[in-house]
C-alpha cells in the first residue's frame, strides 16, 4: 500500500494538562463522543498497521443514537484498476465532503489518516475529531517500525491543533 502522506508542521499542544483543559472547555456528553471516537480511530489505525503495514483514511461517526459507525471512501485510482498509488489528501477531502452532506444522521465525527511529521521526521496516526456542538479536538500518534523485531512502535499520544470541517458552511 502506497501513497502520498499529507505532511504535517506538527502544532501539538503535548501534554495531560493540554488534555485536561480541553475537556474542562466542552460539555461531558461532546467530550465523552470525541474521546469515544479518538480511542477507535487509533486503536482501528493501528490494528491496519499491524495487519496490513499501513492504512487508507478512514471516518468515524458517532450515529444520533449512540453507535459509531466507520465511514470509507475508495480511492480514486482503485476505480480505474491501477493498484499504485492513491493520493491521501483527495480521499480525505471526500470523507469530509461525504460527512458533511450526511450531518445530519449523526453528532459527532473524525477522520483518521496516516501524516508525516514533517519536523520529527516520523510517521503518525492523526485523529481530528468534532462534535456538531462545535467541540474539536484532535491528536497524533507517531509510529515506527521496528526493523529488529519486525513490530511497530508506538510514541506518546499528544494533542494537535484542529479546526472544525464538518459542521461548517
Amino acid at each position: 500500500m502506497s501513497g502520498a502522506k499529507p505532511e504535517v508542521a506538527h502544532e501539538a499542544t503535548d501534554g495531560p494538562a493540554a488534555v485536561a483543559s480541553w475537556r474542562d472547555s466542552v460539555p461531558e456528553a461532546s467530550a465523552t463522543d470525541l474521546e469515544n471516537l479518538l480511542g477507535t480511530g487509533v486503536g482501528a489505525a493501528q490494528e491496519q498497521l499491524e495487519r496490513n503495514g499501513g492504512f487508507l483514511p478512514f471516518a468515524l461517526v458517532v450515529e444520533n443514537d449512540g453507535e459509531v459507525r466507520l465511514v470509507a471512501v475508495t480511492p480514486a485510482d482503485a476505480q480505474d484498476g491501477s493498484d499504485g498509488d492513491f493520493d491521501a489528501d483527495t480521499m480525505i477531502s471526500d470523507l469530509t465532503e461525504l460527512l458533511r452532506q450526511n450531518r445530519a444522521d449523526f453528532r459527532a465525527a473524525a477522520i483518521v489518516c496516516d501524516i508525516l511529521l514533517v519536523e520529527e521526521e516520523t510517521d503518525a496516526i492523526h485523529v481530528a475529531a468534532e462534535h456538531r456542538d462545535g467541540s474539536v479536538f484532535a491528536a497524533v500518534l507517531p509510529y515506527a517500525a521496528n526493523t529488529g523485531t519486525h513490530e511497530w512502535e508506538f510514541g506518546q499520544l499528544a494533542a494537535d491543533t484542529s479546526e472544525p470541517t464538518v459542521w461548517v458552511d
